[in-house]
């Protein structure tokens, strides 16, 4: 039997992302070429590897036998490609990072521009979405590293790496710093102020969330927001209170048009954490970046 390692790259790229049109934009080839290699390593090796409908592909029984062999072959070709990657001078090539908006704006640009500054030739490209979505993208290898909120769920294919310390609390404008003059609980708190808070699933809403439950608060938000920037927005112009994350709301705080609302009881402290692939070797470019961060 003569199946050279091209073949078990396309079959491993198509079961990642279930579509033989990914995985052809993926790999920069057509997809009726993808579609000829499968169909010849089918024939060769005898069996059925993929269920093929309208929607996708998904692996057949054999198909995921066959998988669980291929995946640490490929993955260990695919990590000398890098190792041999890291070896040449930083003169060349991108740097693919995933993390919220929030996140890249209140954190991240300052190690970009770090970074740009110190290798000019290497193009940066930043993805912002949800935890999960990103999370897939870093295991299709659509991504090198993620930067996010933490806690997340834990994935026993991900490495991560704590990076920054965060620190949350409840913030309204001057009017509810009059009305709030000493601490109060947070069942008071949002029995009796509207709360301003990031929309679900976002792991800042999640942690809020959690907050609320292991103090026994029912919690409904009188605003749900996707954006951060709007959250504060919401609160700076006074209608309600917003759930903050400090380090991001500095300007606002210093600035007085926020100010932080007296709570009794302790919100625990988050971070914010470098995730990647447990198998997978980083690029030196990548790997470069990430000193930059916890340096």
């Amino acid at each position: 039997m003569d199946i050279n390692y091209e073949s078990y790259k396309i079959f491993y790229t198509v079961a990642l992302y279930g579509s033989i049109t990914k995985a052809a934009n993926f790999l920069y080839i057509s997809q009726p070429a993808v579609t000829k290699s499968l169909q010849k390593l089918e024939q060769e090796l005898g069996i059925t590897l993929f269920n093929r409908s309208p929607k996708g592909v998904t692996l057949t029984e054999n198909g995921k036998i066959f998988y669980n062999f291929i995946k640490n072959g490929v993955e260990s070709f695919m990590n000398g490609e890098h190792k041999l990657t890291s070896l040449k001078n930083l003169e060349t090539g991108t740097i693919k990072i995933g993390a919220s908006s929030t996140v890249t704006k209140y954190f991240l640009v300052q190690y970009i521009a770090k970074f740009h500054k110190e290798f000019p030739n290497i193009d940066i490209s930043v993805t912002n979405g949800l935890t999960h979505n990103l999370i897939s993208d870093l295991k299709k290898g659509s991504l090198d590293v993620l930067i996010v909120n933490l806690p997340m769920e834990n994935d026993e294919d991900l490495e991560i790496t704590e990076c920054a310390i965060l620190h949350d609390g409840f913030a309204g404008n001057l009017e509810y710093k009059e009305k709030i003059k000493k601490p109060i609980s947070l069942e008071e708190l949002v029995s009796n102020y509207p709360i301003v808070t990031q929309k679900e699933p976002s792991n800042t809403r999640t942690f809020l969330n959690n907050l609320m439950s292991s103090n026994n608060v029912k919690f409904h938000p009188k605003f749900d927001i996707v954006s951060y920037g709007l959250v504060k927005e919401f609160a700076k112009i006074g209608l309600g209170i917003a759930y903050i994350t400090k380090e991001f709301a500095q300007d606002e705080l210093n600035n007085n048009q926020l100010f932080e609302i007296p709570i009794k009881e302790t919100i625990p402290k988050r971070s914010l954490g470098i995730v990647l692939p447990k198998n997978m070797i980083c690029s030196f470019a990548t790997e470069k970046f990430i000193k930059i961060i916890t340096n």
